[in-house]
């Protein structure tokens, strides 16, 4: 069997770590770029990389590019790819995409193209003059960039961040594949003590604790594909079971701490949704007076941004506040803050160690690194 073509798209300044996700599941063949990671493998790696994934953002099967700088390039490009392969009779396949710098700016008239062509292959295919649509969703996604058109078939449906486990949100929430990022870029390997003393709905020590007992983020969720008439249940089985085989089994030291109770209830909440609330704890705290008198641990945050221009001052004061509670750490302490301020440094005081451009949602970011 052809091997397949995989696309994942992921936040900029994650291609690394995804990379070397996929390095660990033994695909074949990865490159990276801004903002996806390609790679080769089979039909039985689908059920692996969607529940594997941690910084992934969802997998897409890459069908083919072809330029379409006119609507009839894009539709006789669009109808030599082989969707007769994937899509079977009554399957339902809407399209959506984006335009980047291209002649056929329009994404609706490209969708309607797109899905026109897609179902003249397909009629054809099957002799049908109608296609019903009534099964699985085979869900089409496009890019048009500099008059060159990519097209995919989305194997994920709802983003890979979406674990399963977050109830509700709270004010600026991070987004689980970024929390997870976080985790890896500090080291943490499930030895050390953990904490986040910002932590919210507890999303960052959730991902911690996931990584520490090396459970695969996507058990606890669906994905589109496992609808698919011709992906065998049987290969989301094997997959599962290998996930569960690679667990760890341990006592781990991870804590959270907000200043709000309601934050902290729904952390916990979230904890018991992920099925780590045996790992974790969660309390109401300040983080100005957060301290630890162990000699050696991790702290990842991600503390308020100080958006909105009366929110500013008092972010300053909360980042000067922490940085003196952080000073106050023994020595053996490594600490990673996610801000998007641009004076961070000099008001939490100290220079960081290591600094890393990451994307929280549209907003550019640094973690800022100190210890390392």
């Amino acid at each position: 069997m052809k091997p397949l073509q995989f696309t994942i798209p992921c936040l900029f300044g994650l291609e690394r770590l995804v990379a070397d996700e996929l390095k660990r599941l033994n695909l074949s063949n990865i490159q990276a770029e801004n903002g996806r990671v390609h790679c080769t493998g089979g039909w039985i790696d689908i059920p692996r990389l969607n529940l594997n994934l941690r910084c992934g953002e969802r997998v897409l099967i890459d069908l083919g590019r072809f330029p379409a700088d006119t609507f009839d390039a894009l539709f006789e490009g669009t109808r030599a790819l082989p969707w007769e392969n994937f899509i079977p009779k009554e399957g339902e396949f809407p399209v959506k995409g984006h335009s980047l710098d291209s002649q056929l700016h329009s994404v609706p008239a490209c969708q309607a193209m797109i899905k026109k062509a897609a179902a003249a292959r397909l009629g054809q295919a099957y002799g049908l003059e109608r296609l019903p649509e009534s099964g699985a969703r085979y869900q089409i996604q496009f890019v048009l960039r500099k008059d060159l058109a990519h097209l995919y078939l989305d194997t994920s449906g709802p983003g890979l961040y979406k674990r399963g486990y977050r109830a509700a949100g709270v004010d600026a929430p991070v987004r689980e594949t970024l929390a997870a990022a976080m985790v890896q870029l500090s080291r943490y390997r499930g030895r050390d003590p953990f904490c986040d003393p910002f932590c919210g709905s507890g999303t960052i020590v959730i991902e911690a604790a996931l990584i520490a007992r090396n459970r695969a983020p996507g058990l606890n969720r669906s994905f589109a594909a496992q609808k698919w008439k011709n992906l065998p249940s049987r290969f989301w089985m094997a997959a599962a079971d290998e996930a569960m085989d690679r667990e760890f089994s341990g006592v781990y030291d991870l804590w959270g701490g907000d200043i709000d109770p309601k934050a902290v209830e729904l952390a916990r909440h979230n904890a018991e949704l992920a099925e780590v609330d045996d790992l974790v704890r969660f309390e109401v705290s300040d983080a100005m007076t957060f301290h630890r008198a162990d000699l050696y641990g991790r702290v990842v945050t991600n503390p308020p941004y100080g958006e909105r221009l009366m929110e500013h001052q008092e972010a300053e004061e909360l980042y000067r506040g922490f940085g003196r509670a952080v000073k106050a750490l023994p020595p053996g302490w490594k600490v990673s803050v996610l801000s998007s301020h641009t004076e961070f440094e000099r008001t939490f005081g100290r220079q960081a160690d290591k600094k890393r451009k990451l994307y929280n949602g549209m907003l550019k970011c640094d973690l800022f690194q100190y210890g390392t």
